[in-house]
């Protein structure tokens, strides 16, 4: 028997000349690991982008270890069939017929096919594979989970499959590597098929089961076997034992709960050390950078706009990665199909799909990359649709400002704060949920499409696979977001940072004064001095005069800037919601990214942007407004707040993202118009109820 690892190679007299670069189009099925095959074959030599014209994802990387041959390898979006009315078909077909290509490449028809089977579930995969035999390109089909078959003991002889499809067939486990060797080499000799599969849909199925019953009598009378025994039923029942509980209307639900409450549970929780040592890294840079540059604009420039926005950009990649990292591990088992279809039947009512589960799920982390997983809802109304709702899913640039607001709401009472959380992550799903309702009655008309998938097999994740896709949505999230979110900070540093004031105020200059003359009684000698009858160390003093100084003119600073005037001159149309000018500067700046709201509020009241202090977040909370008597943050106006910040579209990234993946700056228009719209009513009802 030859082996099953090497290439199998059809005698034909067709066969193309041996290039020196070939394009090879990735083609297959979802869940047939073509992904992971794409991964094995590329690593990190692939770039990420859009199709022209599409919202469809490109990839495209070079094959290594292919014996002299330079192999680009284009990764096309998974699908059931060419013929499909589908946007992911329509760039399949218009790829192979050579009408479209990859960014920067020019569009042709590729050299090379290699279209991706599951070895465990042939028959249904074939079926496209006789569509792409249609097209007479040079064709190489990657027989892939032959490991898993060989457990299933569906045995399978790569010979005669090839005889069958007219074309070359390499047997390969792309998780653990196995005969990913073999089709690298096989592809520069791939040639054109010499079979025409039918031309009907019925014929096409009967020559995918014929086959595959051929290929498997081929390998049964080879190894003397009658037929394959029980072990792929035991699989099966198996598999569908579990099937049963996973997906069972209420079983199900509560395997869904502890699924989604771990993974949410591991985000924040595990994340949280990485997140600590970016924060301590740009802490270090900032201070770095002052004690080596002259005071001055270039100083204040770097220190407050550069490094403070790439700080504010990296912080919350933990989390991304982290997220996307696990959700390709579920997706890998299985498990995350039987989820969306789970939840399918909850979301249809709503005018949505279980398509649109991983797109809201990974929103939960950012809204970027959620809108760009929406590129797998095949319907386009529905499509548009949750791209509109999905920022109402709270993302992880809200948890700072949720946190500041829940403790000053609850400060003795981690259970409540607990529950406020909770409640702040409900809401949103909610209002995007109506939201989707309401745009699937009225501009984007029409019904949740049931969700037509075949379940893939459960399996062990591939680790690698899931760090390379957490690779690319990380880089994905430094491009898109990171350059737009740097530059809204630098903005917002000049407009905070200036016009510097010409005159400090008289309380920071009493205390500048103290400590200049503590200094000169250090120098004579002096190591205590006395505050309200108790003896200090002078050093002490020095530092907490020189902070308290500081706080001074930094909320000096910024009532004077741009950004403060622009808060007083806007005050009026949040005072219905009970808003300050502080808050008003605060909800301002927080249209550029929700997070800096937290240490705006910090610096405006007291003079200090770490709100993970105790004592900062305390001191916030008994900061007053301009009559020195009532308090900024009233019970009201917390709640107020909160509710605010949970529906309000604030994240000019996600705007830009809306526009392109949506296909119009109508549509980020629309989103930022209606979102803000609702948080404002819904915000001042609060505060007026709770008032």
């Amino acid at each position: 028997m030859p082996d099953p690892f090497s290439p199998i190679a059809v005698p034909d007299a067709s066969a193309s000349e041996e290039r020196p670069s070939l394009r090879v189009a990735l083609i297959g099925n979802p869940n047939t690991g073509k992904t992971t095959l794409f991964n094995r074959l590329c690593g990190l030599r692939h770039k990420t982008g859009n199709f022209p014209g599409t919202t469809q994802e490109a990839r495209v990387g070079v094959v290594g270890n292919t014996g002299g041959n330079r192999i680009e390898l284009i990764d096309l979006p998974g699908i059931y069939s060419l013929e499909l009315e589908q946007s992911e078909a329509e760039v399949c077909r218009r790829v192979l017929a050579g009408t479209l290509a990859a960014p920067g490449h020019a569009a042709r028809e590729p050299d090379v096919v290699c279209v991706v089977v599951d070895a465990t579930n042939l028959e249904r995969n074939l079926t496209l594979v006789g569509e792409v035999l249609r097209r007479r390109l040079p064709t190489a089909v990657a027989l892939n989970m032959i490991d898993l078959a060989r457990k299933a003991h569906l045995d399978v002889d790569p010979g005669a499959l090839a005889q069958q499809l007219g074309c070359d067939v390499v047997a390969c486990a792309a998780r653990s590597g196995e005969g990913a060797q073999f089709l690298s080499a096989a592809l520069p000799a791939a040639r054109i098929p010499n079979t025409s599969p039918p031309g009907t849909q019925a014929g096409l199925e009967t020559w995918a089961s014929d086959s595959v019953s051929l290929a498997m009598a081929a390998t049964h009378k080879q190894r003397g076997r009658t037929g394959v025994n029980g072990a792929a039923q035991a699989m099966r029942a198996r598999t569908d034992a579990i099937d049963n509980i996973v997906t069972h209307p209420v079983l199900g639900l509560l395997v869904f709960g502890v699924v989604m409450f771990a993974l949410f549970w591991a985000i924040f929780s595990l994340a949280q050390v990485p997140m600590g040592l970016i924060e301590g890294v740009f802490g270090w840079l900032t201070s770095h950078a002052k004690n080596l540059l002259p005071p001055g604009i270039f100083s204040d420039f770097l220190t407050g706009g550069v490094i403070a926005g790439i700080g504010g950009v990296v912080v919350f990649l933990p989390q991304i990665v982290l997220l996307f990292f696990l959700i390709s591990l579920l997706e890998d088992t299985g498990y995350l199909s039987r989820a969306a279809f789970l939840v399918d039947r909850f979301l249809r009512p709503f005018g949505l799909s279980g398509y649109a589960f991983v797109p809201l799920l990974s929103s939960h982390a950012c809204a970027l990359p959620g809108i760009i997983a929406c590129r797998g809802i095949p319907d386009k109304k529905e499509r548009l649709a949750t791209i509109l709702v999905a920022p109402f899913m709270s993302c992880s640039a809200r948890i700072p400002v949720y946190v500041l607001l829940t403790t000053l709401l609850f400060p003795h009472s981690p259970a409540r704060q607990a529950l406020a959380f909770i409640a702040c992550y409900a809401l949103g799903a909610g209002a995007g949920l109506l939201s989707a309702v309401i745009a699937r009655r009225t501009i984007l008309p029409g019904k949740g499409r049931p969700m037509a998938m075949e379940l893939p097999t459960y399996k062990r994740p591939a680790v690698i696979n899931a760090v390379l896709t957490s690779w690319d949505r990380a880089l994905v999230f430094l491009k898109n977001a990171g350059t737009n979110i740097l530059a809204i900070s630098i903005v917002l540093w000049w407009l905070s940072a200036y016009p510097h004031l010409r005159v400090l105020p008289t309380q920071a200059v009493q205390l500048r004064t103290e400590v200049a003359t503590l200094i000169d009684q250090r120098a004579l000698g002096t190591n205590e001095v006395y505050v309200a009858g108790t003896p200090r160390p002078i050093d002490e003093v020095i530092e907490l005069k020189n902070q308290e100084a500081d706080s001074i003119e930094a909320r000096a600073q910024v009532a004077h800037s741009f950004a403060g005037r622009l808060g007083r001159g806007i005050q009026p149309v949040f005072a219905p919601l009970g808003y300050d000018w502080q808050l008003s500067v605060g909800v301002l700046t927080s249209f550029a990214a929700r997070e800096v709201f937290a240490s705006t509020m910090g610096i405006i009241t007291v003079g200090s942007e770490d709100t993970e202090d105790a004592g900062v977040i305390q001191s916030i909370g008994a900061a007053t407004r301009d009559d020195g008597v009532t308090p900024v943050f009233t019970p009201a106006v917390s709640w107020s707040l909160l509710v605010y910040f949970v529906l309000a579209m604030q994240c000019l990234p996600t705007l830009v993202m809306t526009a392109r993946e949506g296909g119009g700056m109508k549509w980020a228009a629309l989103q930022l118009v209606w979102m803000s719209g609702l948080a404002y009513v819904a915000a001042m009802l609060v505060f007026q109820l709770a008032k």
